[in-house]
């Protein structure tokens, strides 16, 4: 697959458990088994340590060599943690001293020209679920590549890829994502033999409609509703030869929906698009793949439209 070449793995320093590093490993080794190009990954690290750049007692250079001492160290650490993996491919590492983990990463994709950032969950013992840290929707929001959201859930062969589409809009921009995420699916399914399921929610009938006026048909609005939205999922279906049997249309909101649909196939992958919404409105009305994102408990590899360009960008 000639779409991802230049991988870039968040480590994380908390843990000599590296998710992350392992899928990209593994993902690397499929790709570079089936294309001519060989594909690169770096392991990336940022750490930072307020307490050394309190030590005012000390000269700049003092501070510096110190800095670089740590810098070092986490080095060695992440050599090693490479070394027992024993991995097939080159693997670049890169520790840097940077206090806006996110910053330090995106900054990275843009400077050297990543295709994908791959980057661990943290589960919080105690509730058993997935939490996420400002850094991961920091990097979701804003970095320019896919980035893959990597959970527990492995990937068997013969699994199930779950791409979830928005048919029902005439938008050019959802088409286009539309688009991208299936043909990306298919991609990733075709390297790792898994299949390519489909799935699309769509709201039904508004409350204040229903209250307002008594004689509206919600049973009509919503037959009609699901109707235009299974031909829509066909038409899109046909247009990549896949299967009826593997679209799933529901009404519902979409974090609940594809939830119910990945977990119904035990989907190993979903692959959704987020439009990178920052600022009020984000925090207002806040972004549909993060909401789903919450909720899954299998990797997500996150697409951006055609076109997007990050905040953090010059």
């Amino acid at each position: 697959m000639e779409t991802y070449q230049n991988i870039l793995v968040v480590i994380d320093p908390s843990t000599d458990e590296q998710k992350a590093l392992k899928r990209a490993i593994d993902l690397a080794s499929k790709i570079n088994l089936n294309s001519a190009s060989q594909t690169k990954v770096s392991a990336f690290l940022s750490i930072f340590d307020f307490s050394y750049e309190m030590t005012t007692i000390l000269s700049s250079d003092e501070r510096d060599v110190m800095r670089q001492s740590v810098i070092k160290d986490k080095e060695l650490w992440l050599e090693s943690i490479i070394d027992e993996l024993t991995p097939d491919i080159d693997i670049n590492c890169q520790v840097v001293w940077h206090n806006r983990p996110f910053e330090a990463i995106i900054e990275q994709v843009i400077k050297q020209g990543y295709d994908l950032v791959i980057k661990g969950t943290h589960q919080h013992d105690k509730f058993k679920s997935v939490v996420f840290t400002p850094t991961d929707w920091h990097v979701l929001r804003k970095c320019p590549c896919p980035v893959l959201l990597v959970k527990e859930h492995e990937w068997p062969s013969n699994g199930n890829i779950l791409a979830a589409v928005n048919v029902g809009s005439d938008e050019a921009e959802h088409h286009s994502l539309n688009v991208k995420i299936t043909e990306e699916a298919k991609q990733l399914a075709k390297l790792i033999q898994a299949n390519v399921h489909l799935v699309n929610s769509f709201p039904g009938t508004p409350v204040n409609i229903a209250i307002e006026i008594p004689e509206f048909n919600s049973t009509a609005y919503n037959d009609t509703m699901l109707k235009h939205h299974e031909q829509a999922m066909i038409a899109h279906a046909n247009q990549f030869d896949i299967s009826v049997v593997n679209t799933h249309v529901k009404e519902g909101l979409p974090e609940t929906v594809i939830e119910q649909v990945a977990d119904k196939l035990d989907a190993e992958l979903v692959i959704l698009g987020t439009i990178g919404r920052t600022g009020i409105s984000a925090a207002l009305i806040g972004n549909t793949a993060e909401h789903v994102i919450d909720q899954l408990n299998c990797d997500v590899l996150a697409l951006k439209p055609d076109g997007y360009i990050s905040p953090l960008a010059d």
